[in-house]
C-alpha cells in the first residue's frame, strides 16, 4: 500500500511537471498534454486503492495515497482543460507560434501577439454565437493569458 501511494504522488507531480515543461512547443505540448493525463489518471486510481485496502484492512491510510489523489486531480484538470483549448483553438495557436518563430524583433512578436488575440477573439465570439458556448470566464483569462 505505501508503495502504491508513494506511485501516486510521485505520478501526480509528474503530470504538473510534465504540463510545465510542455507547453513551449505546440505540436509537443499534444503529445506531454495526453501522457500526463495519463499519469494523473493513473496516480488517481494508485491513491483511491491504496486508501481503500487500507480501509478494509483497518490499517492507517497511506501518507501519500491523498496527495497523490489531489496531485493527480490537478493534474487531471489541467491536462483536460489543455486539450479543449488545443481542440478548439489550433488553428490560433499554429499561426501564433509559427508567426512568433519568425519574429525577430520586439514589435513583430506585438504583431503576432494582436493578430492571436484578434484571430482567438473572433473564433470566442463564433462560438459564443453557434457552435458551442464557452464560459466567458475560461475564454478571458485565456485572452489575458496571451499577452
Amino acid at each position: 500500500m505505501r508503495q502504491r501511494a508513494l506511485a501516486a504522488l510521485a505520478l501526480g507531480t509528474l503530470s504538473l511537471i510534465g504540463l510545465l515543461l510542455g507547453l513551449g512547443n505546440l505540436h509537443r505540448g499534444i503529445y506531454v498534454a495526453v501522457l500526463t493525463l495519463l499519469f494523473a489518471v493513473t496516480a488517481i486510481w494508485l491513491g483511491v486503492t491504496a486508501s481503500k485496502t487500507a480501509r478494509r484492512r483497518g490499517t492507517a491510510r497511506p501518507r501519500w495515497a491523498v496527495g497523490g489523489v489531489v496531485l493527480g486531480g490537478l493534474g487531471l484538470a489541467f491536462s483536460a482543460l489543455w486539450l479543449l483549448v488545443l481542440a478548439v483553438f489550433w488553428p490560433q495557436l499554429n499561426a501564433y507560434y509559427n508567426c512568433l518563430s519568425g519574429a525577430n524583433t520586439v514589435a513583430a512578436q506585438q504583431a503576432c501577439r494582436t493578430q492571436f488575440t484578434n484571430s482567438v477573439g473572433g473564433e470566442i465570439s463564433v462560438l459564443q454565437n453557434g457552435r458551442l458556448r464557452l464560459i466567458p470566464v475560461i475564454a478571458k483569462s485565456f485572452l489575458v493569458s496571451a499577452d
